[in-house]
């Protein structure tokens, strides 16, 4: 809503009560309409309704369409090129450079396209360990993504802590304002501009949450290695003994549904830090896919997507019941919900530990069929699965991904995320694997007995029951096979789970197809390693796969 009429809104009496000293001027702008500083929940809820922004559906979750972009859009994302950071940057496809000047020139349209609009503004933190977070601050033009940003990141409930907060970055979000690729220099009407130097984020018409979440998770990945803290994109939760385990993996694997285990507390889902005295959270709140999603199988995320303090990004609902409809993607493959951690029954409430993990799991997504459920990784192994990142894209994380998944490698299982060069975050990886004596693992969460349109997904249950056997150390009592083409070791047994599945050549009816495909998939590996190679120790290079003609 535009503030060039007088109307009340529901918050409007109360809108500056936890206004921060320092304030948006600071930022270039000025002339704003109303400005509503860190609204609650309830009255961001009931702004955005007011508004039109969204709609209220059965059990109280805010449901809301993003419009053109219901995922990210990844190549529409730059980083400015500056002294201060460009020697840092991992240049390319993932931290495509742009001028200070086109920063300037986006800033100063919409500083321009601002003037007289209502914003809305939260002040929180990312990061939950008091030694290592940081203050921030989004802006937004619309009371829905506040809404979000509230839900994602760190609230401050103090009133005088609001009162005194200084943001270390700032980002500004206006989804009404299209760039333009002839006068910003950008790719399309959409841009993502980072700029660390002047420690601010501009989100141009672009709609879509994760946009906010994953611009600050960027963030984070650049400033964290620099003070020894290895930035990660997993999930973590840890066991009654202390026992942490940390879930890396990309969109769609799940890091979500896997440590939202009800026998183990919740740290976080998505993104978190090891630093020298343990795990901790960068965020508050949980961004769950919920395409499909069944009570059955993930209760806690079912429960949230009924609840007030939800948000629902593109789910079908009927209008008449407001009873929304899980299974439908009419709107898009990647339905979201966004969540406060608290809303997951058993989860640490500081958001952090003071423990190393004992596990490490890799997820990963073979559509192809062919990599076995559960694999037990050496450190040498480790750092290659890390910085090759295999999985499948699943459909709608990113635009241009259709329903069918596509198998992709991600280094660091977040290569669009991270800033610095990804031996930067695998040495600091490996380092701490090493000194905590920690396993790994690499469990596949994808399909068996066939690839994608043949075979079927692992099941859930199967999956939980091979970690949790790894979890609970019961893997270290079975026997093990070694791998013909990846040299990895494979339980030969695991209880309550077929013994055909841990072989998945058993579940193949060709099996001469099958290893065609794991052939196939061994290659893929050894190409895009080969852009990692240098610098990569011998040991590292040697502990890929080999082609089956070189099998033993």
């Amino acid at each position: 809503m535009s503030g060039y009429c007088d109307h009340a809104t529901p918050a409007s009496e109360h809108c500056a009560e936890l206004a921060s000293e320092y304030g948006l001027e600071n930022h270039g702008l000025i002339n704003a309409g109303r400005v509503y500083w860190n609204l609650s929940t309830a009255a961001l809820c009931e702004e955005a309704v007011f508004r039109r922004e969204g709609f209220l559906v059965d059990g109280g979750p805010l449901l809301v369409y993003t419009g053109k972009h219901t995922a990210r859009s990844a190549a529409d994302k730059f980083t400015v090129r500056e002294p201060s950071s460009q020697d840092k940057i991992w240049w390319g496809n993932y931290n495509t450079p742009c001028e200070p000047e086109q920063f300037k020139c986006l800033h100063g349209r919409m500083q321009a396209h601002l003037q007289g609009r209502d914003l809305f503004v939260q002040d929180c933190y990312v990061g939950a360990d008091p030694d290592h977070r940081m203050p921030i601050r989004i802006i937004t033009d619309t009371a829905w993504e506040s809404f979000f940003a509230r839900n994602m990141f760190i609230r401050i409930e103090d009133a005088a802590v609001l009162r005194k907060h200084v943001p270390e970055f700032t980002l500004i979000v206006a989804t009404g304002l299209h760039s333009d690729p002839k006068i910003d220099g950008v790719r399309s009407d959409t841009a993502i501009l980072l700029n660390f130097a002047e420690r601010m984020g501009l989100v141009a018409y672009a709609a879509y949450g994760g946009e906010v979440k994953k611009t600050m998770f960027t963030v984070q990945n650049y400033y964290l290695p620099l003070r020894n803290v290895l930035s990660m994109h997993c999930s973590a939760n840890v066991g009654a003994q202390g026992d942490a385990a940390l879930f890396f993996g990309l969109s769609g694997t799940g890091k979500t549904s896997l440590s939202a285990d009800p026998r183990r507390g919740l740290i976080g889902d998505d993104e978190h830090g090891w630093a020298d005295d343990g795990i901790f959270n960068f965020e508050g709140g949980c961004y769950a896919k919920v395409i499909r999603l069944s009570k059955e199988n993930e209760p806690f995320i079912w429960d949230a997507t009924r609840r007030f303090g939800t948000i629902l990004e593109n789910v079908i609902f009927d209008p008449v019941t407001r009873q929304v409809d899980l299974d439908d993607d009419t709107k898009t493959e990647n339905t979201r919900a966004s969540y406060p951690l608290d809303f997951i029954p058993n989860t640490v409430p500081e958001g952090m530990v003071k423990h190393h993990p004992r596990n490490v799991i890799f997820l990963t997504c073979d559509a192809s069929g062919v990599l076995p459920p559960i694999s037990r990784l050496t450190p040498d192994q480790a750092m290659y699965h890390f910085i090759s990142g295999y999985t499948s894209k699943v459909g709608g994380t990113e635009l241009g991904v259709g329903k069918s998944p596509k198998a992709t490698f991600s280094a660091c299982f977040g290569a669009p995320f991270m800033v610095h060069h990804p031996f930067v975050y695998a040495k600091m990886l490996a380092e701490r694997l090493a000194k905590h004596k920690v396993q790994c693992w690499l469990i596949n969460t994808g399909w068996t007995g066939g690839p994608f349109g043949v075979g079927n997904r692992i099941s859930i249950a199967h999956t939980r029951t091979l970690l949790n056997a790894a979890l609970d150390g019961l893997l270290a009592k079975v026997q093990y096979r070694k791998d013909k083409l990846f040299g990895f070791e494979v339980p030969t047994e695991c209880p309550s789970v077929p013994t055909e599945m841990l072989d998945p050549v058993n579940t193949w009816a060709d099996k001469d197809e099958y290893w065609q495909k794991y052939d196939a998939l061994a290659a893929g590996f050894i190409e895009n390693f080969k852009k990692f190679e240098d610098g990569c120790t011998p040991a590292v290079i040697a502990a890929g796969p080999r082609r089956l003609a070189n099998a033993d």
